[in-house]
């Protein structure tokens, strides 16, 4: 192999080694607002209130009500986060474009 592969599979390597903890890693912005924390704190409450339920004694459609709560509470603690997040997906096409380019 040559120096010029050497250096190819370097570099390759290099980057996989510094994108693939990226893929689970959550970019946080800097400005929360103070009511954005307050709102997420109220719905950690309530989903540990949920969690904390008797659910034997419940009806099948106050389960469903519950369930279906419990989903919205989660969409909504997603779009408060505001996280930029790197998917398995997005990484191996980086590297393929890369390599492709390279």
């Amino acid at each position: 192999m040559t120096v010029k592969n050497y250096l190819r599979m370097a570099s390759l390597a290099l980057f996989i080694a510094i994108a693939s903890p990226a893929s689970s890693a959550v970019i946080v912005p800097e400005s929360i607002s103070p009511t954005e924390d307050i709102r997420s704190q109220q719905l950690l409450q309530r989903l540990e209130e949920i969690k904390g339920l008797d659910k034997s004694e419940m009806s099948r459609s106050e389960k469903k009500s519950l369930r279906k709560e419990v989903k919205e509470i989660k969409k909504e603690m997603k779009a408060l986060s505001g996280g930029v997040y790197l998917s398995v997906g997005a990484i191996i096409i980086i590297i393929l474009l890369l390599i492709l380019i390279l």
